[in-house]
């Protein structure tokens, strides 16, 4: 399976620990390309229908449904708890991505 940058796949996160988000939910796929071609695991932060304004958080629509992108909540995982392709972000929700994690880890 080919995966790609800021696409959302339906992956299952649990089991978890603590405050760690849970089930099977749609996620972002944060780590680039490149990576994702040659390693068993990929960053994704996953979407919460909870919309909250943290500062951390981008709003999205993923066919018609308003979500927030939890980049608090980024995570590396085994690409085998990915189970299908659901959506792409736009070039807009991506950039915002960028600019939060910049702002967040630079």
């Amino acid at each position: 399976m080919v995966i790609n940058q800021y696409s959302i796949y339906w992956i299952n996160l649990d089991p978890v620990i603590g405050s760690e988000v849970s089930k099977t939910r749609p996620c972002v796929v944060i780590s680039p390309d490149e990576m994702n071609k040659f390693l068993r695991t990929v960053i994704i932060a996953p979407l919460t229908h909870t919309l909250k304004p943290y500062p951390s958080r981008v709003k999205c629509d993923i066919n018609g449904d308003e979500s927030m992108i939890m980049l608090d909540q980024l995570k590396t995982v085994d690409k085998s708890r990915l189970i299908s392709f659901f959506a792409r972000l736009n070039t807009t929700e991506s950039d915002a991505i960028k600019t939060v994690i910049n702002e967040m880890l630079c």
